[in-house]
């Protein structure tokens, strides 16, 4: 009877156990998805969240400076290029970037003559295009006020491994404005933000307007650039290729929802902007398209279930695209896992090209010491992420 007890008593362990398995399981599901501890009787289970790589671009757009957003234009996609290499214990880095212009007389003077073009995103095409949506125009340019606006708006997280950056160009005094640059930095240090600055124009000007100071105050790097020096851009044997390939993998893209017109739409514009400064930016953009920044869950099937962002069974008719109407659940699985298949094979061919693509480049390249925004940003980013661990 004593055994009959014991086995008795196991076998109800065992079942509680089970039922709390069950929904554990389920809160251990939900954690993944919102990275949130979540409590149980025994213990708090902590999910590692992903780590991020946060840029703010603070840019001056005020009349004198065409040639600094023409630069911003055209290196996006050499920036995110050189930054999807990178990795943080082991693992590759999320990727968001938001964007400010301030001293334009087209914006709002009670603001600060500022404005948020866009909140952290990694939606690179959105990104491209409200760079492309920049104009010039005199104005007055408040440093301090912009840093502090940026760090009141934008979510720059607590976790503690983020590599937290803030770049801000211009080529007026550092000191303008009711807010001193100082006080906004000290703020930005509290949130582990690095401040860097980036002066178009001569070495000892910027530092006379104070721009060493205020990189040197946020712990950041103080760096100058030729905003109107014309980039030179080498043209590869391995160009036609990479772009054969970008137009096969625009066709494996699934629009859904009510977005898939528009975002369809807005990749191809993306395109053709790059295209539109030269074909070497446009062959850029392909290979930034071929990286894991590029994900486009919010209107694409494939890296919409590939990341458990969408549920088959919960699209409705409307939202599919016309060769999955009336399709069976098992029919668009398997039409999107073809999709998801065809598009890593181009990825990995369009990876292969770049990397003999930059070795032709580096034996091509007479240029020493850059000085256009590009150069700058990455050899910041990399002695920056160097601190956290980071490495390429």
């Amino acid at each position: 009877m004593k055994n009959l007890n014991v086995l008795l008593s196991g076998i109800l362990c065992i079942t509680m156990a089970c039922k709390g398995n069950s929904k554990n399981d389920t809160a251990s599901l939900h954690v993944l998805e919102t990275g949130t501890p979540v409590a149980t009787e025994e213990k708090i289970i902590e999910v590692k969240k992903k780590n991020t790589i946060k840029v703010a671009l603070l840019l001056d757009t005020s009349n004198s400076m065409d040639g600094l957003i023409h630069q911003a234009k055209a290196q996006l996609w050499e920036i995110i290029n050189e930054l999807s290499y990178a990795k943080c214990d082991d693992e590759k880095p999320n990727l968001e970037i938001a964007l400010y212009e301030y001293g334009n007389d087209n914006l709002p003077a009670e603001e600060g003559y500022i404005r948020q073009v866009l909140q952290f995103s990694n939606d690179l095409d959105e990104i491209s295009e409200k760079l492309f949506s920049l104009t010039t125009r005199g104005g007055n340019e408040f440093c301090g006020q912009v840093i502090q606006t940026s760090l009141d708006q934008l979510n720059w997280g607590t976790n503690k491994k983020d590599l937290k950056l803030l770049f801000i160009a211009g080529n007026e005094p550092f000191t303008q404005g009711k807010i001193h640059y100082k006080d906004a930095i000290t703020n930005a240090i509290e949130k582990d933000v690095v401040v860097n600055t980036i002066f178009c124009g001569n070495y000892n000007q910027g530092i006379s307007g104070m721009w060493k100071d205020g990189a040197l105050s946020g712990k950041g790097d103080y760096m100058t650039i030729a905003q109107d020096k014309n980039i030179v851009h080498i043209k590869t044997p391995y160009d036609q290729k990479i772009m054969e390939y970008n137009s096969k993998l625009n066709t494996t893209y699934v629009a859904y929802g009510i977005q898939a017109e528009h975002k369809v739409a807005q990749q191809a514009m993306q395109d053709y902007n790059a295209n539109s400064i030269s074909e070497e930016i446009a062959v850029d953009r392909a290979v930034s398209k071929s990286s894991s920044f590029y994900t486009n869950a919010s209107w694409d099937l494939v890296d919409g279930i590939a990341n458990n962002s969408v549920k088959v069974e919960d699209l409705k008719e409307d939202d599919l695209p016309k060769e999955l109407k009336g399709k069976s659940k098992k029919e668009i699985l398997a039409y999107v896992e073809k999709q998801q298949k065809e598009r890593k094979a181009i990825q990995k061919k369009i990876r292969e090209l770049d990397a003999q693509r930059k070795k032709f480049i580096a034996e091509k390249s007479t240029e020493k010491g850059k000085d256009d925004l590009e150069s700058a940003m990455i050899n910041a980013i990399k002695k920056q992420a160097a601190r956290k661990n980071y490495t390429w």
